[in-house]
């Protein structure tokens, strides 16, 4: 939300009440603190413009304190990698309080934590809590909203002796309630008491004046257009706003004001309009309601028809079975009676054996020659056995696998949607997943689905998760590290969607991503190198100085590396950070070192040290390979023209064969804290080019050194991006 749309609501409410147009009850749910769920207690406002009760902010950075000194190593996704000084426990709101660390310090604190309104990260700066306003105009509402709810309980007056007498008026100079008899005994007439200022009885008791909170004695009297907040005339002279464009706290006062009484204005003259919206809500909710139960019983009619068809088939096949079995059991059971028949011949043999002893030819051959027939049509019967029919019913097997695979995707379908397709080259995956598509249909889809699941490693597919989307693009977070998702999408018009996208493969990086800024005090020249204001961008200067440096050269000397290293170091656990080179940089260094090298890097004489003499230069002089230590405090390689230099290591044996690559579009570096290795990837692949051993024995930070023209970016977490302050004034 908007610093105009914050101020809008409670200015709105102020209003409201003030004209009466709107009862103390009516906005409860705008007094109820999204941290603790109950009424705002001195509500401080965070650079998101939300508010939040200061014993809440309180309890949230506590809250993340322990977190980061409970959890171990092994945990390094919720391990922290800032460097921390142990306090003890009774110390610790005092200490969240206190002023006087700085970011860039060997000992920073974190002071980031997700806003309960909006779960944006909300960074709280140097001075922690001591740097956000109390959000006074809420407080006084809360209170009314109080005395409301109180109805007729009274206040009573602060100064009566036992019993306390009902207060008719409350000193605002004072912080106290009075009677009329207390009132005119503490601010007697013609005494500089008789002039404070005095309300009705309250309990809440706000400043007259709003102090600065970096310059505890200015009072606030200008307004930063930047940074969209009240700051003082110490801020604008020598403080973090100094190059801002400010204005008079009249003229922010006159046009803020302006545009809520319009705003109001409009809002109150629209109050039959949104009723009759109300009205067309409720019956379109109606409509809805209606059309979903005819939707479903036309599904249920759909399926039935489907039923119908199924026990139809099913019948019909049965009956199929049935018939075959009963023609071959008729078969089978008339083979059984013919040689049953045979067994019967027994008595035939038996007859034959008796007409053989006949010794009158005529009578044996007249008897014999049908008996003959009978013997022989027995023996062949026994020579040629086969049975009758085939016990099998291969032939009567339904076959469902297509019409399974049809029914599994039976869904609402429609021709007329186009399918969406993912937009690659805007998709990516960094702390976050970033998923962009692009629709030939989007005006007419509603909504869209996104699906992603994990690829493991045995290509095992596992169950799609889903989400819905309104627009075409989605953050996913919450996914595991080192690991290759899926993702896919498909679009919804009413409850009809479209085939699903082709998928789209990415993997995830190999540890949390680890945050950190430039340093812009320990390392940094600025008369080479220029640091853009979000201190994500460094550049290297190659100008007049670089000049009389290759003027140098010619009599043995040699231009040094400017270092600059992150303001964050680490001590333990793994984590991965992006960057990019520029494709005109000249020579880049990049890396890893520790704090113990540091030293010795930033208080060298300048112009004394050779790139070419220098370990990991990645120049082919032969220098890596005279020198080379397997565990160094440092690890730098070098980026330049376009091209990525692998450093030689004779001790190795997974040296690659090529050691000039192709630069990155973006560089990725792993460090794992524990185990002492560094690890630098090419992000577009997630593909680890180069790693070694590296010497963790203290705290290490990244590293960058330039030379010649050239530029480092880094990389922008995903969600930062939707981060959506607008600006309004």
């Amino acid at each position: 939300m908007s610093e105009s749309g914050e101020i809008s609501e409670f200015g709105y409410i102020m209003e409201l009440l003030a004209k009466g147009k709107v009862t103390i009850k009516n906005i409860e749910r705008e007094l109820i603190c999204p941290a603790c769920k109950e009424l705002f207690t001195h509500p401080l406002i965070l650079p998101c413009q939300h508010s939040i009760c200061h014993k809440c902010v309180k309890e949230l950075l506590l809250t993340l304190d322990d977190s980061f000194n409970d959890v171990g190593s092994d945990n390094s996704n919720q391990s922290s990698p800032r460097l921390r000084l142990p306090s003890p426990s009774m110390d610790k709101i005092d200490r969240i309080n206190r002023p006087g660390w700085k970011r860039n310090s060997l000992t920073p604190r974190t002071t980031t934590f997700p806003c309960p309104g909006c779960e944006h990260n909300v960074d709280l700066g140097e001075r922690g809590i001591n740097g956000l306003f109390r959000n006074f105009t809420l407080e006084t509402i809360v209170e009314r909203y109080r005395q409301a709810a109180r109805a007729a309980t009274a206040i009573m007056c602060d100064l009566c002796k036992p019993p306390p007498q009902e207060s008719t008026k409350s000193c605002m100079d004072c912080s106290a309630s009075y009677c009329n008899e207390c009132f005119k005994i503490y601010h007697p007439w013609g005494t500089v008491k008789a002039q404070h200022e005095y309300v009705g009885p309250t309990t809440n008791f706000r400043p007259k004046i709003l102090m600065c909170p970096e310059h505890e004695t200015e009072r606030i009297n200008m307004y930063c257009e930047l940074c969209r907040r009240p700051v003082c005339h110490l801020c604008k002279l020598g403080g973090n706003h100094s190059n801002h464009r400010v204005t008079t706290m009249s003229s922010a006062y006159k046009t803020l004001k302006e545009k809520l009484s319009k705003d109001i204005d409009y809002l109150i003259g629209k109050e039959g309009q949104v009723k009759s919206q109300i009205s067309e809500l409720n019956l379109l909710m109606k409509e809805t309601e209606c059309n979903g139960e005819r939707a479903k019983e036309e599904a249920i009619t759909h399926f039935e028809k489907l039923f119908e068809i199924l026990e139809e088939r099913k019948s019909s096949v049965l009956r199929a079975i049935d018939a075959s079995k009963k023609l071959r059991l008729d078969k089978f059971q008339t083979q059984v009676e013919e040689y049953q028949g045979l067994l019967e011949n027994n008595g035939l043999v038996g007859y034959a054996q008796e007409v053989l002893k006949e010794t009158d030819q005529s009578c044996f051959v007249q008897t014999a020659k049908q008996l003959h027939l009978r013997i022989h049509k027995a023996t062949e019967s026994l020579k040629s056995f086969r049975p009758a029919a085939q016990t099998s019913f291969e032939d009567y097997v339904v076959n469902t696998s297509k019409q399974t695979e049809l029914l599994g995707e039976l869904s609402f379908f429609s021709s007329g949607i186009d399918v969406p397709e993912i937009n690659e080259e805007q998709s990516k995956v960094y702390n976050n997943a970033l998923i962009n598509w692009h629709h030939p249909e989007k005006d007419k889809a509603d909504s869209y689905v996104l699906e992603y699941r994990k690829i493991n490693k045995d290509e095992e597919m596992m169950p799609w998760n889903e989400i819905e989307v309104c627009g075409t693009s989605k953050v996913v977070s919450d996914l595991e590290e080192n690991c290759h998702y899926a993702f896919r999408v498909r679009a919804y018009k009413g409850s009809i969607c479209s085939p699903c996208s082709r998928e789209l493969i990415l993997h995830t990086p190999p540890a949390p991503v680890f945050s950190f800024l430039f340093d812009e005090k320990c390392g940094y020249n600025n008369e080479h190198l220029l640091l853009n204001l979000k201190r994500d961008r460094v550049e290297s200067r190659a100008g007049f100085n670089v000049l009389l440096a290759a003027e140098r050269i010619q009599v043995g000397y040699y231009t040094s590396l400017d270092y600059i290293i992150g303001d964050i170091g680490i001590t333990k656990g793994k984590h991965f950070w992006a960057f990019r080179v520029e494709p005109y940089s000249y020579l880049v260094k990049v890396g890893v070192a520790s704090s113990d090298k540091l030293q010795e890097w930033l208080h060298s004489p300048r112009d004394a040290v050779s790139p070419r003499y220098e370990q990991d230069s990645g120049h082919d002089s032969g220098s890596e390979d005279a020198c080379f230590d397997s565990s160094q405090p440092f690890t730098l390689v070098t980026v330049g023209m376009k091209k990525f230099f692998i450093p030689k290591s004779p001790t190795s044996s997974n040296e690659p064969e090529n050691r000039i690559l192709p630069m990155p579009t973006s560089i990725g570096i792993f460090l794992d804290y524990d185990k002492g290795r560094v690890s630098f990837y090419d992000m577009e692949h997630m593909k680890c080019l180069y790693e070694r051993q590296v010497d963790c024995s203290h705290t290490m930070y990244p590293a960058f050194a330039l030379m010649g023209s050239g530029g480092i970016q880094l990389e922008e977490p995903i969600t930062a991006k939707y981060l959506d302050y607008h600006e309004d004034m």
